[in-house]
């Protein structure tokens, strides 16, 4: 569903969505859409243990790479007598390196329930020529959104109309959604 949307005219986005300004859907197209889309949420994985989060950051290349120079480095330091100074170097920056990486990936998984939390709210809908108030999660594509002051914008959304619009963009970000959504 990679379509354009803000260079088709509001008749063309109603065409495509099969839905209806006034009216917005029916009770029937909404549980039709909702079994083909799934819930309007952000889509979590299982979460991984620390464990296994770290024991992943050995998996890149040049990390396997740097292991080896360490054992290589540490074999002809025994080998010829030396100190094996650089291969615990080496080791101790490769090792430093993951728990970077997984504090990294930690704070992003935070981030990440963070924005869940924000699309948890309501939106009002069109919907059988109704106005009504839904939560966001069951919004489909083809819901007819009005917005108002202070509102939350509950999902990718064509706006058909405005006055004075304004938006505060801060929680914004990259977001995987399974449908766009029109607003009025």
């Amino acid at each position: 569903m990679e379509k354009k949307w803000f260079n088709k005219t509001v008749e063309e986005v109603e065409k495509d969505l099969s839905t209806n300004i006034d009216n917005g859907l029916s009770q029937d197209e909404i549980n039709k859409r909702l079994a083909k889309y799934g819930l309007n949420e952000l889509r979590g994985e299982k979460k991984k243990s620390l464990f296994v989060k770290f024991l992943e950051q050995f998996k890149d290349f040049m990390i396997i790479i740097l292991i080896l120079a360490a054992i290589i480095s540490g074999a002809i330091s025994i080998a010829q007598g030396e100190a094996i100074t650089d291969s615990i170097i080496i080791l101790i920056v490769v090792i430093a390196n993951s728990i970077i990486g997984v504090a990294q990936e930690a704070k992003a998984e935070k981030s990440l329930e963070a924005l869940q939390k924000l699309s948890g709210h309501e939106a009002k809908v069109i919907r059988s020529g109704n106005i009504e108030v839904v939560p966001a999660k069951d919004l489909v594509p083809g819901d007819i959104v009005i917005l108002e002051t202070g509102d939350y914008v509950p999902a990718d959304i064509r706006i058909i109309e405005a006055i004075n619009l304004k938006s505060q963009e801060s929680s914004l970000t990259r977001r995987i959604c399974t449908s766009r959504k029109a607003s009025k």
